[in-house]
């Protein structure tokens, strides 16, 4: 599933090439991926409508119309969002094709047929899509050790299924967890109630650090994205443990190693994220020297 980096870096590709244009026709070949209105009414609302531009909002992007209407957008697992010229073959899988004013198509494809799309009225309550129901972002300065003390100190769940429940943070997924995990020097299956205040402000620091440097490794130029048919554009290469099992750990050549926790799996190192307290790790990309408040002035979503 696309996380936070990979739907930040369509929408960076996709508004640009948007901004602007009118939807002149839309055709849903699955109608089941419109959650909102029906399918036809879906498609009669659009038709004629400018695009205004686009954000994020964790997982979700959100197209803003002119009008003040909204298209609310899900990629789930296998979603994907493609610019192309209209006589440009078709993905498998394309459920929907937004034609625009300038010849070209704005297609969504989607394998497992997962993604959905809410279109809402001016000034129409979201009582839909979920987004309404998203934590805090990556980047918000809410997003402090104290703010998730609170949300998940008294937890007794593991601390990789915590941060992944987006009412607490929006955008993480199974990747960037155990990514921020292994920076923060905290082992994945520790309860959230067993960490201390000085682990909480390390993982505090290392959320949006990790989101703001996968999210830079993730840029790709349109032509890039389209030629790779939005798919390799992915942070692999960057990757210090998540789909590393086996392979030395970048800081201390302990062999990482694999564990399942809330039924994902999880990578980690023993050496450097210990199954207990009071440990010593500190990773020198947050350069942290112990209970230290962090501060982020960059804006993902642009």
């Amino acid at each position: 599933m696309p996380e936070l980096p990979e739907v930040e870096t369509i929408k960076r590709v996709i508004e640009p090439q948007i901004q602007g244009l009118t939807i002149e026709n839309v055709t849903v070949r699955r109608p089941e991926v419109t959650a909102y209105p029906a399918a036809d009414e879906f498609c009669s609302r659009l038709k004629g409508q400018t695009v205004s531009h686009m954000t994020r909002r964790g997982k979700f992007l959100v197209i803003q119309l002119n009008s003040n209407d909204r298209m609310i957008v899900h990629l789930r697992m296998t979603g994907c969002l493609l610019i192309t010229p209209a006589d440009c073959p078709e993905e498998k899988h394309t459920h929907i094709i937004f034609s625009l004013s300038n010849g070209k198509e704005l297609r969504f494809s989607d394998t497992r047929r997962f993604g959905r799309f809410w279109l809402l009225k001016r000034d129409e309550a979201d009582t839909y899509s979920g987004i309404e129901k998203l934590g805090a972002e990556p980047s918000d300065r809410l997003l402090t050790a104290e703010y998730l003390n609170i949300r998940l100190g008294k937890r007794k769940k593991a601390v990789k299924s915590c941060l992944l429940d987006q009412s607490v943070i929006a955008g993480i997924g199974n990747i960037y967890s155990d990514e921020i995990l292994f920076t923060a020097g905290i082992y994945p299956a520790r309860p959230a109630n067993s960490l201390n205040m000085e682990e909480w402000e390390r993982l505090a620091a290392a959320v949006p650090e990790r989101i703001s440097y996968f999210t830079k490794a993730n840029e790709i130029t349109p032509e890039e994205y389209l030629e790779t048919k939005g798919q390799d554009y992915r942070n692999t290469p960057f990757l210090r443990v998540y789909g590393q099992e086996g392979k030395p750990c970048t800081k201390c050549g302990e062999r990482l190693c694999r564990i399942v926790v809330g039924g994902r799996s999880s990578v980690y190192c023993p050496a450097c994220q210990k199954n207990g307290e009071g440990y010593p790790y500190r990773d020198p990309v947050l350069q942290t020297g112990g209970a230290k408040k962090h501060s982020f002035t960059g804006s993902i979503t642009g």
